[in-house]
């Protein structure tokens, strides 16, 4: 194990310099103060940040930003790697290391010289993190579903687990169905904690109808934000300003008039 005094070197100029960098920072005697005052924990949030902002360049299709994004997203697995190395657990090259022996391990249809059984990709992706979870000794179809990662994503993944091993519908009716059920059962929640079980279970229901009609719920949801952002933005154009003083009918007004608009067509908004 490399000590706290021995730099890692990988034989990249730009990436040893980063190394270097984050190691100066965590000096004890000579580094940063925020950076010395840091943990995993602390930090954990500024990576998820920085994920979040290289798939924001990515959705842009600004370069630029991207290239710059994922130099900071790199800086957070630097940034995580000397701390584990100042505590004597891993280092950069461990981390490094560790993933690219799992892609030779999920791939030996290219890695490792086996024929290639026709299954798909995904199968083949599946198969292979299934056999790594029962060597870590994980049991449950659920183990290994990251608690850290958003509600709506989870919520598929965890689905999506319970699918594997029979557990889903067999149709699209049962999903729907679902969905009107926890509507109802929504409605008719009385006490605050019944009503926040309830919405939980309505959208839960709602991942998987949109799961069975073999739509990436994460997908869908990214598409409806930015069409009701898109045509509220359009609203307060057409309102010149005034929309928040518009009661609700001429709001709706506006609302079908950006609708008609998208689909080529023409509205009335005089009376917006």
């Amino acid at each position: 194990m490399t000590t706290l005094s021995q730099p890692v070197t990988n034989g990249s100029p730009a990436l040893d310099r980063l190394l270097a960098i984050m190691a100066r920072l965590r000096d004890p005697q000579q580094g940063c103060e925020w950076d010395l005052a840091q943990d995993f924990a602390t930090i954990a949030p500024y990576t998820i940040e920085e994920a979040y902002e290289v798939a924001d360049a990515i959705a842009r299709g600004d370069m630029a930003a991207l290239r710059e994004e994922l130099g900071d997203l790199l800086l957070q697995v630097v940034f995580h790697s000397r701390m584990a190395q100042e505590a004597g657990l891993f280092r950069f090259d461990d981390v490094a290391a560790a993933i690219a022996d799992k892609m030779e391990a999920r791939h030996p249809h290219i890695f490792g010289g086996e024929d290639d059984e026709g299954q798909s990709r995904e199968e083949r992706w599946e198969n292979r993190k299934a056999a790594e979870r029962a060597a870590k000794g994980e049991q449950s179809a659920m183990d290994g579903v990251a608690l850290a990662l958003p509600a709506l994503m989870r919520a598929e993944k965890l689905q999506k687990r319970a699918a594997r091993v029979g557990f889903d519908w067999p149709d699209l009716a049962g999903p729907a169905a679902k969905v009107i059920e926890e509507l109802d059962e929504l409605a008719a929640a009385q006490s605050e904690a019944h009503k926040l079980e309830e919405a939980g279970d309505l959208l839960f229901a709602a991942v998987n109808a949109v799961r069975a009609n073999g739509i990436a719920p994460e997908d869908a949801l990214a598409r409806a934000n930015a069409k009701f952002e898109r045509r509220f933005r359009a609203m307060e154009a057409l309102a010149g300003g005034q929309f928040a003083t518009l009661d609700l009918d001429r709001q709706e007004a506006l609302w079908q008039a950006v609708k008609a608009s998208e689909r080529g067509e023409t509205a009335d908004i005089s009376q917006a």
